[in-house]
């Protein structure tokens, strides 16, 4: 894959210290481009720097402005300015909507949404004029699925929040990346495993299952093509990205379906 422009790139990967973030940003490292990498856990990030062989690490919560405000300050006197933000933050406890409480919500939403908002206002001064800005949503936006209503819901709010920021800055280019099912992550640590059995049961039923993931390295590696790809091209702006595995989904007995039959076409 050539990514010879992403050669002194200035990049910012948020939620850099695991799954597709951390892939983006050492293949990033790793292409010549000068990376900033954020993320709240300071000894992940030092892993990774030493891991890219490279990349500027700095501790970040971007659910407080303060720390969204030094991260500004420190792209600013180290890069001074932005060619492409990534923004791979998120939050997904498996909850039925029935008993997601009033906190889940609001750290969902804090999370999920305010977040990016809050690193955009703060990144937005140095942004360049035909920067690329993308943001991994969920497949899950689309086909509704028990057990993940909420942080679906979150993401559906912030597809429409990149969509407000792409029609008052046209010149920029807000891309939502909507993200399949990928393996491993970090998001299913802390779930319930009694609860996890049962949506999955009900999602194989509804035909929502695939037999393979996708890996977090394979999307930052197309990821990072798109972005080699779209740097020199500021007229393109690619609105809505779709990385799904292409693998048949599942029956109750972990099996592939069987392929529809061809369609046969007028004669």
């Amino acid at each position: 894959m050539d990514l010879t422009s992403l050669k002194d790139a200035r990049v910012l990967v948020a939620g850099a210290s695991a799954g597709i973030g951390r892939n983006f940003a050492a293949g990033a490292v790793r292409a010549g481009a000068r990376v900033v990498l954020a993320a709240r856990r300071a000894e992940e990030l030092e892993k990774l720097r030493a891991e890219a062989g490279g990349g500027i690490p700095v501790v970040t919560d971007l659910t407080s402005d303060d720390d969204c405000a030094r991260l500004a300050e420190t792209i600013g006197s180290e890069l001074g300015g932005l060619d492409v933000v990534v923004s791979c933050v998120g939050a997904a406890p498996l909850k039925l909507v029935a008993d997601t409480a009033d906190e889940d919500w609001r750290r969902l939403f804090e999370t999920n949404v305010l977040s990016v908002n809050r690193l955009l206002r703060r990144t937005l001064p140095l942004l360049d004029r035909s920067a690329m800005v993308l943001a991994l949503s969920s497949e899950s936006v689309y086909q509704p699925r028990p057990g993940i209503g909420a942080y679906s819901t979150s993401k559906a709010a912030l597809e429409r929040l990149i969509e407000a920021w792409r029609v008052e800055h046209p010149w920029l280019r807000f891309t939502n990346v909507v993200i399949g099912a990928t393996m491993p992550t970090d998001f299913g640590n802390e779930f319930d495993g009694e609860l996890l059995g049962h949506v999955l049961t009900d999602w194989i039923s509804r035909g929502l299952a695939q037999e393979e993931f996708m890996s977090p390295s394979d999307v930052a590696e197309v990821l990072l093509g798109v972005v080699a790809s779209g740097l020199g091209k500021p007229g393109v702006c690619m609105e809505q990205l779709v990385l799904r595995s292409p693998s048949p989904v599942v029956d109750a007995s972990g099996h592939p379906l069987p392929s529809r039959p061809p369609v046969d076409g007028p004669a």
